[in-house]
């Protein structure tokens, strides 16, 4: 596989706005691959759980903090993943993963989630340093406005954290806030491909609407941090761990088996524990 490196204008533009696209991030075949596990795969069934939005609707999410030899591990620990990261956060202490996320949006009934930062849930597992973490999320299934693709505010990542509370059972931005950036900055429906990726910062305003489309959305979005970034608040020790990367070719190259319990998964009891 040809090696990948973001180019200087991708960081720049990063920087700027507060997330990047890069299309066609992995191939046909690797999103082929992921679909399968995602819609057979029993650990992931079994750990999944349903996350409601101010309607009702919900969206199906399985967490796990510990990437192992599975296909969505290695993807995970791909080299152009993580050496990505390292060209885009703040600092030079060794790349960690925080945890992962399958993302379902099933037809019909798939939820929305409300405008947030990332770091305005990560900030309660005081976390210092949001410009020391970011999230790539990879589209398994086609993403766009009718089944509920991600929306961001291009440049919100500038203002730094803002106020955050709750909105059902999601952890929502203060909405005075979200309409004062909308006054000067842009909305951006992230509409993109199965296979390609979105890079974005901690702080970046973002949201997706509810699925009214006749089709799914899946995606994975993987959470990563400076080794440097302790959490003082945070019962999983994955995001100081240093990622061993692997070469690109490994998800289709390698024999690879379903994810494991040993991955170690979140439990909505224990995630509601937390709160």
């Amino acid at each position: 596989m040809e090696k990948f490196q973001l180019t200087t204008e991708q960081i720049a533009a990063y920087n700027q706005d507060g997330y990047l696209i890069i299309k066609n991030f992995i191939s046909s075949e690797a999103v082929d691959k992921l679909y399968g596990i995602a819609t057979s795969d029993d650990t992931l069934h079994k750990h999944a759980f349903d996350l409601n939005d101010q309607t009702g609707k919900k969206t199906k999410l399985t967490l796990w903090y510990t990437p192992g030899n599975d296909a969505y591990g290695l993807l995970t620990k791909s080299k152009r993943i993580v050496d990505s990261v390292a060209d885009l956060l703040e600092g030079d202490s060794p790349i960690c993963h925080f945890h992962s996320k399958l993302l379902q949006k099933a037809p019909k009934v798939g939820g929305a989630w409300e405008w947030h930062q990332d770091y305005g849930y990560w900030y309660k597992n005081e976390f210092l340093f949001p410009n020391q973490m970011m999230s790539v999320m990879v589209a398994i299934t086609d993403a766009n406005k009718a089944n509920g693709c991600i929306q961001v505010i291009r440049g919100s990542h500038q203002m730094g954290r803002i106020e955050h509370g709750f909105a059902g059972e999601q952890v929502g931005a203060s909405q005075h806030y979200v309409e004062l950036a909308l006054k000067s900055m842009d909305l951006v429906y992230v509409e993109i491909n199965a296979g390609d990726a979105l890079f974005f910062h901690s702080n970046l305003l973002h949201r997706s609407e509810a699925n009214v489309s006749e089709k799914a959305r899946w995606s994975i979005i993987s959470v990563y941090n400076r080794a440097s970034n302790i959490p003082y608040n945070e019962p999983s020790k994955s995001s100081t761990v240093p990622l061993q990367p692997v070469p690109d070719e490994a998800l289709m190259e390698w024999k690879t088996e379903g994810i494991v319990d040993q991955a170690n998964f979140l439990e909505k009891e224990k995630d509601e524990a937390l709160k």
